[in-house]
């Protein structure tokens, strides 16, 4: 029997609700962007879908990766810039820039809630003995877990800020779990990826992690594992620890969620 060591959670949709925040600032950018750029140019206006476009372009990513990804599906590619870009330039930099303060914004608006669900998961598996860690592509993890109290649940986290001063290619690219993995002492094999983004998925796949588990509803959840989750569930609360043998658990995509797949 195999022994899972560590659990690797991405925080935005999976620990913390603040999805929604992120997603209302990138609406807000977004849609300030385009309707500035339709008058100009007298063109039809298309809103961004704060719900698809978000999962399909932005979701998981760094944010200059994000306002890439969706800026080239609607035909646009804008200068680099620099990271002393002020928020009012139109330079992926600048942009970045000027998302992070309407998320702060947000923030500040709606506070952080929780996953109840996956608070309680990660403390039991904490008990347990094993190791967890935060990956998440916002560089404002650190500022997040401590607004929602949660700094003491994680041995250690992986952020943007670290992707910036390590080199580390984002999602769908596995280099921020593999991070992770190596903080926490734990190789990819006896490790978990928990992620709600398709493009993390696909990291946690790139990365030959034990398990990678989807977190989503309805379609999404269809999208999860056509990406490659091993299970999809709605809440990390459907899991249980307990008398759980460590199968392989891949291609299992109607796995019944009560039923445990960790060996600890």
């Amino acid at each position: 029997m195999c022994k899972l060591e560590a659990f690797l959670f991405d925080l935005d949709g999976v620990v913390t609700r603040t999805a929604t925040v992120h997603a209302l600032a990138w609406k807000r950018l977004f849609d300030e962007f385009l309707e500035k750029r339709t008058r100009a140019q007298n063109t039809v206006f298309v809103p961004f879908d704060a719900v698809g476009d978000y999962q399909n372009f932005v979701d998981g990513r760094p944010r200059e990766e994000g306002l890439r990804s969706f800026l080239e599906a609607r035909g646009i590619s804008l200068l680099a810039g620099t990271p002393d870009d002020g928020p009012e330039l139109e330079t992926l930099k600048g942009l970045a820039n000027r998302k992070d303060r309407y998320f702060h914004d947000a923030l500040q608006q709606h506070g952080v809630e929780v996953y109840e669900g996956s608070v309680r998961f990660i403390r039991e598996a904490r008990a347990r003995g094993v190791r967890t860690a935060v990956v998440s592509s916002s560089k404002n993890c650190a500022a997040v877990l401590k607004a929602s109290s949660l700094t003491q649940l994680f041995d250690a986290f992986v952020d943007g800020s670290d992707g910036r001063r390590l080199g580390l290619l984002g999602k769908p690219a596995p280099d921020f779990y593999l991070e992770a993995a190596k903080r926490l002492g734990v190789p990819p094999a006896r490790a978990v990826v928990i992620e709600d983004a398709l493009v993390g998925i696909e990291a946690g796949r790139a990365g030959n992690f034990k398990l990678v588990i989807g977190i989503g509803r309805g379609a999404h959840a269809l999208d999860l594992r056509e990406h490659g989750a091993d299970i999809v569930i709605a809440d990390l609360g459907e899991l249980s620890l307990e008398n759980s043998a460590c199968g392989d658990g891949r291609g299992s995509g109607n796995s019944d969620p009560t039923t445990s797949v960790f060996g600890l």
